[in-house]
């Protein structure tokens, strides 16, 4: 089973990216963050010709996520539980061909300090509440998502390159690594320990062609997910396509 999470930066200003990415990756489950559209004009006929079922969880010009599958889903959560006031479309969980997975978009947090950042760190605190939960039934659950939080100093082209953002403060660090100690597995950190995989690369100074990247987009196996794992990696190939999002997919196979 390949299950990917990709960081599609607009549905609608990448659809041809996007189908050609499922065309030729063929996951059989993709989690999709900042599709940058409401609900209801989420392309959903367009993706079902390409033999896709979609959850969406959308937003008007902002965040959203959704969750495209081989075969159909049952949606278990939406809306990330803890804040009956947070109305940004972040967080989107289904069963889906046996697993539960979940589509994450995590705040960004910039600039720090602030409210964004303080609004960041809540959140990744009912993450890991919401995350502690989905342990405790024992199912293979798949957290999958653009996380926003670059882990360690080999997840990044120049470890001094993002000191002052919001992706690499101690706090947020801190909170990613909470989360993993409850027994979270990251996926291609497992397979790539040495670090040197980005899934990001911004428009911005030539970071592309120079290869100037980093590692935000994780998938976290719970016990009985890991124990299935057989590969994980990014298609870093997909950043290369014309009008690309400026993230690649990050993914996972389980047995």
């Amino acid at each position: 089973m390949l299950i990917a999470t990709f960081n599609i930066n607009g549905t609608n200003a990448r659809l041809p990216r996007l189908l050609e990415w499922l065309e030729e990756a063929k996951p059989d489950i993709a989690c999709l963050q900042e599709i940058k559209t409401m609900t209801e004009n989420f392309p959903v006929d367009v993706l079902r010709g390409a033999g896709y079922h979609c959850l969406v969880h959308g937003q008007k010009g902002f965040n959203g996520v959704a969750i495209l599958s081989r075969e159909p889903a049952t949606e278990v959560q939406r809306g990330l539980p803890g804040d009956d006031s947070d109305e940004q479309s972040r967080y989107l969980e289904a069963d889906v061909m046996g697993v539960r997975v979940a589509s994450i978009y995590l705040p960004n947090g910039n600039p720090v300090p602030g409210p964004k950042f303080d609004y960041k760190l809540a959140w990744m605190e009912r993450l890991r509440r919401h995350a502690a939960g989905l342990l405790a039934t024992g199912l293979p659950v798949v957290l999958a998502g653009d996380y926003n939080v670059i882990p360690n100093d080999d997840d990044i082209w120049d470890a001094s390159a993002m000191r002052d953002d919001a992706l690499r403060q101690p706090e947020s660090v801190a909170a990613y690594r909470q989360l993993l100690w409850q027994g979270w597995t990251d996926a291609v950190r497992s397979l790539h320990p040495l670090g040197g995989v980005w899934s990001f690369w911004d428009y911005q100074a030539g970071a592309w062609p120079r290869d100037h990247g980093f590692r935000i987009d994780h998938l976290l196996l719970s016990p009985a997910a890991a124990d299935r794992l057989a590969d994980a990696g990014v298609m870093k190939h997909v950043r290369g396509a014309e009008k690309a999002s400026d993230h690649a997919p990050a993914w996972v196979r389980l047995r």
